[in-house]
């Protein structure tokens, strides 16, 4: 954390708190008391009305009359934030938001640390790896430069391309990158997992006038096919969570009837195979066609 940013926290912390000892900020920013007597200083000449007591339950505060009566957060709100990020942080391991769940977590009185929602995700070691990208790639969009990287599609051709970067994207289970190729003269969405070799450019841009519009209209949904499968009553919590209640229906005394709206390529495919014996598809007849097609050319390579 740079001093800015210490300063930053806190005021923070002195507008939340009345007196704040010395060494709860050495511990929270893991620096000296010599540093934080310093950053008091700064604040002091920056015309922050800080004052210090000394003995046993010393430390620093900020005059009242600095301070606003009211906050605009509540404690609840403070954690429906803490909850939000915290699944972030799971996602995207990224110390910017550690940082950012510690200043927020400096708000809330310890007693009140009590979330009633914990968040879990795969603890998987990609994504750990995807971090150093998600970085360039973030400070690419906001120093707006180019970005230059090789490209491997689904087919495994690689070409090379230079981007104005716009913005990242999370969808289901993978980051995607959205912005202007120059090698396509056009906008287009990149998956992470598929760049090799990136490097922020030298090079500056400016934002396109229409990127806004492009940003309305970008969808990341593929085409959707309405499928009716019948299902076995021990996957339905599966269907629920993803589709809802209303997509299931009695069928008979051994399957239920799930009608879902999943795309008619490898994606959706994926997805219908991993339930295994526990599903068929009946619905449309284009459909079925296409997904034993897809598990025939599966097991072929096991022939």
């Amino acid at each position: 954390m740079d001093k800015v940013e210490r300063l930053i926290s806190i005021i923070m912390i002195l507008l939340k708190k009345e007196v704040v000892p010395t060494s709860e900020f050495v511990q929270l920013f893991n620096v000296s008391k010599r540093t934080i007597l310093r950053d008091m200083e700064t604040l002091s000449l920056s015309n922050i009305p800080i004052y210090s007591i000394n003995g046993v339950n010393g430390g620093y505060g900020i005059m009242d009359e600095y301070k606003v009566d009211k906050r605009l957060l509540s404690n609840t709100d403070i954690e429906n934030i803490l909850t939000a990020l915290g699944g972030l942080e799971q996602i995207l391991l990224s110390e910017e938001v550690e940082l950012t769940i510690k200043k927020i977590e400096a708000m809330v009185s310890p007693l009140s640390r009590n979330r009633s929602i914990q968040l879990s995700f795969y603890d998987w070691e990609g994504r750990s790896e995807m971090v150093q990208t998600l970085k360039i790639c973030q400070e690419s969009i906001s120093k707006r430069r180019l970005v230059s990287f090789d490209y491997i599609d689904k087919n495994g051709a690689v070409t090379n391309r230079t981007v104005e970067p716009y913005e990242l994207h999370f969808s289901e289970s993978s980051w995607y990158l959205k912005g202007f190729c120059l090698h396509r003269q056009g906008y287009r969405t990149f998956k992470l997992s598929r760049i090799d070799h990136l490097a922020m450019d030298e090079r500056t841009f400016h934002p396109r006038s229409d990127w806004s519009e492009q940003e309305r209209e970008a969808s990341f949904q593929p085409q959707l096919v309405a499928v009716k499968a019948l299902i076995s009553p021990s996957i339905k919590d599966q269907f629920m969570e993803r589709y809802g209640r209303k997509s299931i229906e009695n069928y008979s005394s051994e399957f239920l009837l799930a009608t879902v709206h999943i795309p008619q390529n490898s994606v959706g495919f994926q997805f219908l195979a991993g339930f295994g014996t526990h599903l068929k598809i009946i619905e449309p007849k284009s459909y079925v066609a296409d997904f034993c097609n897809y598990l025939t050319s599966m097991m072929e390579n096991y022939a």
